[in-house]
């Protein structure tokens, strides 16, 4: 019987353990550092854990050869994902975006099927509250020394995923370990976290929340629609969260964020609806000129921002003052400042560099019968279930063990 170590019990081990233990001819060992497995995958779509997209694509990940996410996309597809999750009795639904969440809409559910689907195999055991603290070469297998002990394992699999979310268990135990066995990683930087802006406009619309288009100009470049949320210091939600990665890893300079709260809207559909409220109600002040268009607090900053007096009477405002208007909830613009830190980011952009691993099998072209899976590789997704779907799909192929 083979023993196969797996080191990390979040998404993508538990994922690996349970594929390596599909075979009897296995006995898999699933460490993990802190007193449970998937404490981070608890917190994962507001706890309601958004496990994989139905849509999910190369296109989607990024990284120094986000091309490597390709096979394990051709392999494991969101379908075969799910197929595996209800293999063990999850059961999910599909909402919008392709977004799929477990029916009970709680993230417990998916940590328990595959906990239980692990408890459940005699020839799987979970070693929680045990931290590995190196793994080297032992003659064609490894030797581990963790907290309590040592182990001889004839396969090695590294599924510590990244150092984001440190509150939560993100560590750099799995680059290290990586490191100590001839791997080497890019640089490591925060993403899916929210963009830090200049705090004027964001601290007087904290808690807004808003469908917008969101651009990056300067330095850092992109473009996202989505949920944007206005916080203390900065731009959350998922449309912030999808430009986060290129802020965090942009060059030093000027960056800009452009903001279009009416993206479904022309200039021209704004400009005579303004004209229509200017006419209909001229005594009404300025500040309720976006009143019905936009959350009450936006609109009023978005006057604000365009320069007009709020006690200003909307009769009395010039078609230039509603051009001004108009133009401030097309392109409201912000100077960014950077991102949150690890600690608030969900995913680390960067890891361990994959052109050392097969794609096709996630074992490392350095080491034989040593595989990465997850986020400790250099592969990051977009917000939507694509990291998820990432953990998934290289974990159960890493699980499968090149056969």
């Amino acid at each position: 019987m083979d023993t196969v170590a797996i080191i990390g019990g979040g998404a993508s081990g538990m994922a690996a353990a349970v594929a390596a233990s599909e075979d009897p001819g296995n006995r898999v060992i699933l460490f993990e550092r802190q007193q449970r497995v998937g404490r981070k995958l608890l917190a994962t779509g507001n706890g309601r854990c958004n496990l994989t997209n139905t849509g999910a694509s190369p296109a989607d990940y990024h990284g120094a050869a986000p091309e490597f996410a390709a096979p394990a996309l051709r392999k494991m597809p969101p379908a075969a994902v799910l197929e595996f999750f209800a293999s063990l009795g999850l059961v999910t639904r599909e909402e919008y975006g392709g977004r799929v969440y477990p029916l009970s809409n709680s993230a417990n559910s998916v940590a328990d099927v595959l906990r239980l689907t692990l408890e459940e195999r005699s020839n799987a055991e979970l070693r929680t509250a045990c931290r590995v603290e190196s793994a080297r070469r032992d003659g064609a297998g490894f030797a581990l020394s963790f907290d309590g002990g040592t182990l001889r394992a004839d396969y090695l699999i590294v599924a510590c995923g990244g150092c984001a979310g440190g509150k939560l268990g993100g560590v750099k135990d799995g680059y290290d370990i990586l490191k100590s066995l001839g791997h080497r990683r890019t640089g490591l930087y925060p993403s899916l976290t929210q963009i830090t802006t200049d705090p004027a406009y964001p601290r007087a619309l904290k808690g807004v929340k808003t469908d917008a288009v969101l651009r990056l100009t300067g330095a850092a470049a992109g473009e996202s629609r989505g949920e944007a949320l206005f916080t203390e210091n900065g731009v959350s939600g998922p449309a912030a969260f999808d430009l986060s990665r290129e802020v965090s890893t942009a060059p030093d300079g000027k960056k800009e964020l452009h903001m279009d709260f009416l993206p479904g809207f022309t200039d021209g559909q704004i400009l005579a609806l303004l004209k229509a409220r200017r006419e209909k109600l001229p005594d009404k002040p300025a500040d309720e000129l976006f009143t019905g268009v936009l959350q009450n607090r936006l609109g009023r900053m978005a006057v604000k921002y365009a320069h007009i007096q709020g006690t200003k009477p909307l009769g009395e405002l010039s078609d230039g003052e509603l051009g001004a208007a108009a133009a401030a909830c097309r392109d409201f613009t912000i100077a960014v400042k950077g991102t949150g830190d690890f600690d608030s980011a969900q995913v680390t952009a960067g890891g361990a560099d994959t052109a050392l691993f097969d794609p096709e099998t996630m074992e490392s072209r350095l080491v034989h019968r040593l595989f990465a899976c997850g986020e400790v590789l250099d592969v990051d997704g977009n917000c939507g279930g694509y990291n998820l779907q990432w953990a998934w799909a290289s974990g159960i192929i890493a699980g499968r063990l090149g056969k």
